[in-house]
């Protein structure tokens, strides 16, 4: 049995619906195609012009009549004439002078999450935080499906928006949410919050759209914010920003997840000694044994793993159970994913390492990977990120000759971070990802074998419209290889 959106009709036909941003990826299509299908009349407002649109517009060709296109520009007009106001997570919204217009004429103000949880009466399972979130959400839906055959995973990926899916919602069915900050800093959760609230950490990231730290916080708590107290909030004990999450006094069940004991007054589950126990109300209980993950999976994804257990646990499921689908965990697509492996060449994709912490991290996983050396193919776009510490890392890991940049701004702020630390300049940055791919192959021809990882600590939007395409573009060169 469905769930019933007849609620959705009574809200959205014939209201006048501006789509503040068609952007590139698959959202602003969903959101679009989900608006037409509950009869909104719909119009599109996009800074990008129809030539850069072209694949969004391609989607949607079949419903251009219905459509009103204002591409190029925004009318302040349509942010006054229309009923609610869109907004695509990628539209600035911080001080936008077109959503102070629409304040001001009293418009509501929505995105494609707050719609979904406005009609959604499904449990949610939302996971947030500046990295470790899409490896979770996908080990979350993969447990729990030894008890949910209808478990949904989307949210932050362009396979399965949120609103793709809404409609289609089996009563019941758990729904396992990955949440960007840009989502989440217009969706308050004033109608519903989800039951289970993650933020897996939080560093430096997206400072190019957040004022500072702070303001980024403050968008990732608002996956906490209006939950009850008998929901549950699963926040990092090791983080610092989790102090920041605790001064705001959230409502619900607190549970942490820890490489080290917990406070014995404290809930959740944590690390000792490669062996992860679970604890509450001041009983500990042994889970497994992680030394086989960590061989398999690198210290970084202990997190992740906890923090999936921790979740499934609190929704119901045994440690049995748990235990038993480990071994079976699924890789996910470009967070250090090893697309090839022989007695030659070890090739990984991480083109979702959009910061130098996500790259720290591959590099001390691959480093030791087979007593190999290690080339890395890195660099991108700058989001207002400090690369001091992805420099220091690089000078212990890579030899120079072994370090291949891909020109951009986010490039060139490592390399003034090498210089300041006197790394030999006998690396090689190249304009494109084939020249960086191939001379990578060059070096490795040096060698009986190496490593290749593709990290690139940075976003794309220089050259790539995001880090799939990035990634995707990546493997289409690795697929040449005749090895």
């Amino acid at each position: 049995m469905f769930q019933d959106n007849s609620s959705i009709d009574q809200f959205i036909k014939n209201k006048k619906i501006l789509l503040m941003g068609l952007g590139l990826l698959s959202g602003g299509v969903s959101t679009c195609l989900w608006l037409l299908k509950h009869q909104a009349k719909v119009t599109i407002t996009d800074l990008k012009s129809k030539k850069d649109l072209k694949k969004s517009l391609k989607k949607l060709e079949k419903y251009l009549p219905k459509i009103k296109l204002v591409l190029n520009h925004h009318n302040k007009t349509d942010f006054k004439n229309n009923d609610i106001i869109v907004v695509n997570p990628g539209v600035p919204i911080k001080n936008n002078p077109y959503l102070q217009i629409a304040r001001q004429a009293n418009k509501l103000i929505e995105n494609e999450i707050s719609l979904f949880f406005k009609f959604n009466i499904n449990p949610v399972i939302a996971v947030t935080g500046s990295w470790g979130k899409t490896t979770t959400t996908n080990w979350i839906g993969h447990f729990l499906r030894k008890r949910y055959n209808d478990v949904v995973i989307g949210g932050n990926t362009p396979d399965n928006p949120a609103l793709s899916f809404l409609d289609k919602l089996k009563l019941n069915a758990p729904v396992i949410l990955e949440l960007s900050s840009f989502q989440l800093e217009l969706s308050k959760f004033k109608y519903k919050a989800p039951k289970i609230a993650i933020i897996t950490n939080l560093y430096r990231n997206h400072l190019n759209h957040h004022f500072n730290m702070k303001d980024y916080a403050r968008a990732k708590a608002h996956i906490f914010q209006n939950q009850k107290d008998t929901d549950y909030l699963i926040l990092n004990y090791d983080n610092k920003w989790t102090k920041f999450f605790l001064s705001l006094k959230p409502k619900s069940r607190i549970y942490f997840i820890s490489r080290n004991p917990l406070p014995q007054n404290k809930n959740g589950i944590f690390s000792k000694k490669s062996k992860i126990y679970y604890q509450e109300n001041e009983k500990k209980e042994l889970v497994l044994d992680s030394n086989d993950f960590l061989k398999q999976w690198g210290m970084h994804n202990l997190d992740n793993l906890m923090t999936a257990i921790l979740v499934v646990k609190l929704f119901g499921l045994t440690f049995i159970q748990i235990k038993k689908q480990i071994a079976s965990l699924p890789q996910v697509k470009f967070r250090q994913e090893i697309i090839l492996q022989n007695k030659k060449l070890l090739v990984v994709n991480d083109s979702s390492a959009t910061s130098p912490d996500a790259t720290i991290a591959a590099l001390k996983r691959y480093k030791q990977y087979k007593n190999t050396d290690l080339i890395l193919i890195t660099g991108g776009t700058d989001k207002n990120l400090k690369y001091n510490e992805l420099a220091k890392r690089i000078k212990k890991d890579i030899l120079p000759k072994n370090l291949v940049i891909l020109n951009g701004s986010a490039s060139k702020e490592l390399i003034k971070e090498l210089n300041k630390i006197k790394y030999s300049n006998n690396y090689f940055v190249f304009e494109s990802l084939d020249e960086c791919f191939y001379y990578s192959l060059y070096l490795r021809k040096q060698k009986k074998r190496n490593n290749i990882l593709f990290s690139p600590a940075a976003t794309s939007f220089e050259k790539f419209k995001n880090e799939f395409d990035r990634g995707e573009q990546f493997n289409k060169l690795v697929k040449r290889l005749k090895l």
